[in-house]
């Protein structure tokens, strides 16, 4: 009898931990930290080119969370430095996203203002190495090209980012 307590116990357990994990995993599939950035150069006129990974169930839906995300690493997370570039660090500090809420929410949406500082260098769905099926979707790799001196301005005249001569 004991055994077949022992037993159950330890299926329950099974069972349970790897539904939580699965949902751990898909909300990780999902989040708003789930890319890759790999610096490819500093464009003319105050811009950042690079390639990101992001996810998604269809490719169009994997492009469109990449531009997202691309303005996200400029603003909240930074950009990794290259054997061409230096790393460059976010253009907002620790804990704007969640001071200025209202502001980031409204920007963020489908069709926002984000989408004034991106340019996609890719032409069209990428194919090949740049697209990648994954359980659950798609993984895509995709060459933006991101007006960083544009984007930074914008967000010191929100009041969000501090100016680059106030620092000296």
């Amino acid at each position: 009898m004991f055994k077949y307590i022992i037993l159950a116990i330890f299926c329950i357990h099974t069972f349970c931990g790897t539904a939580q994990s699965r949902k751990e995993r898909k909300q990780l599939f999902n989040s708003n930290t789930n890319y890759e950035i790999q610096m490819q150069g500093v464009g003319q006129d105050g811009t950042k080119v690079f390639k990101i990974w992001t996810f998604g169930k269809k490719p169009d839906e994997a492009i469109m969370q990449a531009k997202l995300l691309a303005i996200r690493a400029c603003l909240f997370r930074g950009l990794p430095g290259s054997a061409e570039t230096n790393a460059t660090p976010a253009i907002c500090e620790t804990g704007a996203e969640t001071t200025h809420a209202d502001f980031f929410e409204s920007f963020f949406t489908v069709g926002g203002n984000y989408l004034n500082y991106v340019n996609i260098t890719t032409d069209g769905i990428p194919s090949g190495q740049d697209r990648l099926k994954v359980k659950g979707g798609y993984k895509i790799g995709l060459k933006i090209q991101v007006l960083y001196d544009n984007l930074r301005k914008a967000m010191e005249k929100e009041g969000i980012a501090k100016r680059l001569d106030s620092i000296f």
